[in-house]
């Protein structure tokens, strides 16, 4: 079971309590199937649709609060960066460094993550196609990178919506092992929320189901215990009680 990668978490960092109820059900999941589930979330929503959304703690309180999750449930740990410069600090107490899809192309951010040693994990743009992420690798591979992960989490056509060409998943396979189907992002609705990016999470099975017809080696599932109440990403992350089964479903 732990040839397949299995990312799960809350989109943002909203408080230790969410956490830690997290942590335990991934435990849990990871005890009774056999999994190696990567703990998630991020420091920082840097990315957010409106100036008054929540963000999460920030860079120093951050980071503190993924080291005690890592050390108190012994779990890897995943977040992801927006600048350069976080690339060091973050590198000290993760497994994998997260690139944003909106950011896979940012030449200092690739460089800088790869430098760190760690596992990069590089978002598939919503502009570009799965042939394109060539490049973006080529960048990390070349700065020093070993491990290299690409994320499929669709494509805008249109307005307020996206679309998931599942071909860009055996095109992102010819360029690295590892490609990662994110579950829940696929299913967003960029915007569409009067200042706020909304969704439907009924659609997140299909989606990884789907994946795994067409070679997913991996899937990405933003999980919160109550998603409408979440902070950030609401509308498209999956109630965490729904994890285990499918997860227990992809691995059949």
């Amino acid at each position: 079971m732990k040839d397949i990668k299995l990312i799960a978490g809350p989109c943002v960092i909203e408080s230790e309590e969410l956490l830690d109820t997290v942590a335990k059900e991934l435990v849990r999941i990871n005890v009774k199937l056999g999994t190696d589930i990567i703990f998630k979330a991020s420091f920082d929503k840097a990315n957010r649709t409106s100036l008054n959304s929540f963000r999460g703690p920030g860079l120093d309180k951050g980071l503190e609060m993924l080291a005690a999750v890592k050390e108190k449930y012994g779990l890897k740990i995943l977040t992801d960066i927006h600048e350069a410069w976080q690339a060091k600090p973050v590198g000290e107490v993760v497994d994998v460094i997260q690139i944003p899809a909106f950011l896979c192309r940012q030449t200092d951010l690739i460089v800088a993550a790869a430098k760190t040693g760690k596992t990069v994990n590089i978002k598939k743009a919503q502009f570009l196609s799965g042939r394109d992420m060539v490049y973006p690798v080529d960048k990390a591979r070349q700065s020093g990178a070993k491990d290299i992960w690409l994320t499929e989490r669709g494509n805008s056509f249109g307005y307020n919506n996206l679309v998931v060409d599942f071909r860009n998943i055996p095109d992102m396979k010819e360029i690295v092992p590892t490609v990662i189907m994110d579950c829940t992002h696929s299913v967003q609705r960029p915007s569409a929320g009067n200042g706020k990016t909304t969704g439907d999470r009924r659609f997140v099975p299909s989606m990884a189901l789907a994946a795994k017809a067409f070679g997913a080696t991996g899937y990405f599932f933003e999980v919160h215990p109550d998603p409408d109440k979440g902070l950030s990403d609401a509308a498209n992350m999956l109630e965490l009680n729904k994890l285990y089964p499918l997860i227990e479903e992809l691995l059949r």
